[in-house]
């Protein structure tokens, strides 16, 4: 992994991208970290090209996006759209909400739709990606964890994956098996550690800073075809900058190629 390959998931500075004035000084501070690229999520105070324009400014790539879910499901050229607008390729389907898994009607309702959007974007140019929690992990279709489902009924063509690190690892699972059955079919990951508090409740934690071996991880997902490891952190203890530099510094320090 390089370091150029290595991103921030803007969500996790959502409080800061109220404003397009927060939005230019965000992605200042980010730069200034020293990373080289983001996922775009969260607040959208501009429009794509206006915030395309203000991460050219900073040095910055755009490698991925998380896109409304209801979008993605319903209006797909509009997903495609702001990708071109954002210079991308890759958008994820961030959550799927309220969603019934133990509804088999309802589980291949949103398998339809993501086949049926994927080949939309496929055609156009473009990927889609999953991002899970561990609610696909943690809830079955018949034997099997959901997001297995998902994947063995729609084609690398259709969907493709963004494995969050923390989410597998809290369903139980391990993030280097799902990233080794993803071969060919994971562009993008989301680095998110796992610890654990001294009230035993397991917390988001900045990479390195918990119990996830990511030297592991990431020589697992680089042989998967990982183009994009994103550092995502749901909530930070202090100061999401702090956060967000840390695991940079962790990842610059001991992760990535010199």
């Amino acid at each position: 992994m390089k370091i150029e390959q290595v991103g921030v998931q803007l969500y996790t500075l959502r409080e800061h991208l109220e404003t397009p004035e927060d939005y230019q000084e965000t992605l200042q501070k980010v730069a200034e970290i020293g990373y080289k690229s983001v996922q775009v999520a969260g607040p959208r105070p501009l429009s794509p090209s206006e915030i395309a324009l203000l991460c050219e400014e900073k040095g910055l790539v755009i490698n991925a996006t998380h896109e409304d879910s209801k979008l993605i499901m319903e209006n797909p050229a509009k997903v495609i759209e702001n990708l071109d607008e954002f210079g991308c390729r890759y958008a994820s389907y961030p959550w799927p909400g309220d969603l019934d898994f133990n509804s088999e009607a309802e589980l291949f309702g949103l398998i339809e739709g993501l086949r049926r959007c994927g080949k939309s974007m496929t055609d156009a140019g473009k990927v889609l990606t999953y991002h899970n929690h561990d609610i696909e992990l943690k809830n079955h279709f018949g034997r099997d964890p959901v997001l297995e489902v998902i994947y063995r009924e729609t084609e690398a063509e259709e969907l493709q994956a963004e494995i969050d690190t923390y989410w597998v690892h809290a369903s139980d699972a391990s993030p280097e098996a799902w990233c080794a059955r993803l071969r060919g079919r994971l562009p993008l990951l989301h680095l998110k550690d796992y610890a654990v508090g001294q009230d035993g409740e397991p917390n988001f934690a900045e990479v390195g800073s918990g119990v996830l071996d990511f030297n592991a991880i990431i020589a697992v997902a680089e042989a998967s075809g990982c183009q994009w490891f994103n550092v995502e952190q749901d909530t930070c203890p202090g100061d999401p900058f702090e956060s967000i530099e840390k695991s940079f510094r962790y990842i610059y320090d001991n992760l990535v190629e010199r």
